[in-house]
């Protein structure tokens, strides 16, 4: 398997998470509590004064990505383009955005069924570098992965090498070692991280639980060719 060699987690980072909702909030604690600088964009920000961040800020969404070194997208995967041009590609170019957004309609089918909302953002932004990642489990188990019972597999996809290496840094601070990490290749990968949204939701009614994850499990090596 080719395994993703996330960048040494040497200082705090400037962090802009785009939205408020459970996932934004859980990553603004954890990344908080890793010790960078974290504030949450809102359209709304003067109603989102109360919310439990940790020592994150909520501000407006361009207040966010005017702070940010590397910018989050935790929206609802139907609005998150709209929130992003609302912001402006000038305001964006340069910036690493870590997408962790699924699109799913009302009915729980699939916003982007021939694609993802990855691929979008990145077409509709060159200059900002895309890395999908987190998608592909529950936010308690974005910031605490220590809390499964065995180690898990957490995905990156992505055009551009020193944006992933970024991604991988700020996985590390979530407690995602670089054994964990696994590059799927380019931004076209993201589909398939997107669209195990389904078989979260069927995993998930199954077991009665969000709280799990998932193993990539490589054969023996008797049987590795």
């Amino acid at each position: 398997m080719r395994r993703h060699a996330p960048a040494p987690s040497v200082g705090g980072m400037r962090i802009g998470i785009l939205g408020t909702g459970n996932v934004a909030r859980a990553l603004a604690k954890g990344w908080s509590t890793a010790g960078h600088d974290v504030v949450l964009g809102s359209r709304e920000p003067e109603n989102r004064k109360n919310l439990d961040v940790g020592t994150a800020a909520v501000v407006s969404l361009t207040e966010a990505a005017e702070h940010a070194d590397v910018l989050v997208n935790a929206t609802p995967g139907t609005a998150s383009l709209d929130v992003l041009a609302t912001i402006g590609a000038p305001a964006l170019a340069g910036k690493t955005l870590v997408d962790v957004g699924v699109g799913l309609t009302g009915d729980m089918l699939l916003a982007h069924p021939n694609s993802s909302l990855g691929e979008e953002i990145q077409a509709a932004f060159p200059r900002t570098p895309v890395v999908k990642t987190l998608c592909t489990m529950d936010s308690t188990v974005m910031i605490d992965p220590s809390a499964l019972r065995g180690p898990s597999t957490v995905f990156l996809s992505g055009d551009d090498a020193t944006a992933k290496a970024t991604a991988g840094r700020l996985l590390a601070d979530l407690g995602w070692p670089e054994s964990s990490q696994l590059d799927l290749g380019g931004i076209t990968t993201a589909r398939g991280q997107e669209h195990f949204a389904l078989m979260f939701v069927a995993i998930a009614l199954g077991t009665g639980s969000h709280g799990f994850n998932i193993q990539v499990v490589p054969p023996s090596s008797a049987n590795s060719q």
